[in-house]
């Protein structure tokens, strides 16, 4: 019985930290064609309900045609997100050209 609690604790427990993060993805144009990757971070209050500083792709592919976007919460933006539980929630964006 205490094995199987333990095993039940175990399985939860991997189970919620290896749950998919947040990730939206889209391509403008052709896609990415060079390689070149800029990361920005966006902040957010109340698990993203309020906006502080959020990145803009356009500005960050500099004037490019073709590229991806790719806006996700990382490993790091959700161990702080847990630290701060919700008050500060960051995501991040990558522009790859």
């Amino acid at each position: 019985m205490k094995k199987n609690v333990q095993r039940l604790i175990m399985f939860l427990s991997v189970s919620f930290f290896l749950t998919g993060c947040y990730t939206y993805e889209m391509s403008v144009g052709k896609g990415a064609q060079s390689g070149v990757e800029v990361k920005k971070m966006n902040h957010y209050l109340i698990y993203g309900l309020a906006p502080i500083a959020v990145s803009n792709p356009k500005d960050m592919a500099g004037g490019a045609e073709n590229y991806n976007v790719k806006i996700q919460h990382t490993f790091i933006d959700g161990l702080i997100n847990a630290i701060t539980f919700g008050i500060y929630t960051p995501t991040t964006t990558t522009v790859t050209k």
